[in-house]
């Protein structure tokens, strides 16, 4: 079994009202990853993806196009200290 890392997400462009954190929802839940998604009050939506290495590789992969309305600039990528545990799912806005 492959050893399950964590990876902090913030993902820039134009990602709000675009439903990105619903994509990230379903997308991440078809990959098996637990975590969250939010956005952010500059416009962003930040990510914890935990899983294995390739699942949560891939999910950045698929970030940087995310849905159709969507227009990923940039994103940047930090281990997260701890697996996050449960259902992978949205929270509230920082």
């Amino acid at each position: 079994m492959s050893e399950t890392v964590s990876v902090n997400a913030r993902i820039k462009g134009r990602v709000q009202g675009v439903w990105y954190r619903a994509w990230t929802v379903e997308q991440a839940t078809a990959r098996g990853l637990t975590g969250w998604v939010r956005n952010r009050s500059d416009g962003s939506v930040e990510a914890v993806f935990s899983g294995t290495a390739d699942k949560v590789s891939e999910m950045l992969e698929a970030c940087k196009g995310g849905p159709s309305a969507a227009v990923v600039t940039d994103i940047e990528t930090t281990d997260a200290s701890l697996p996050e545990q449960g259902a992978f799912r949205q929270v509230a806005t920082l």
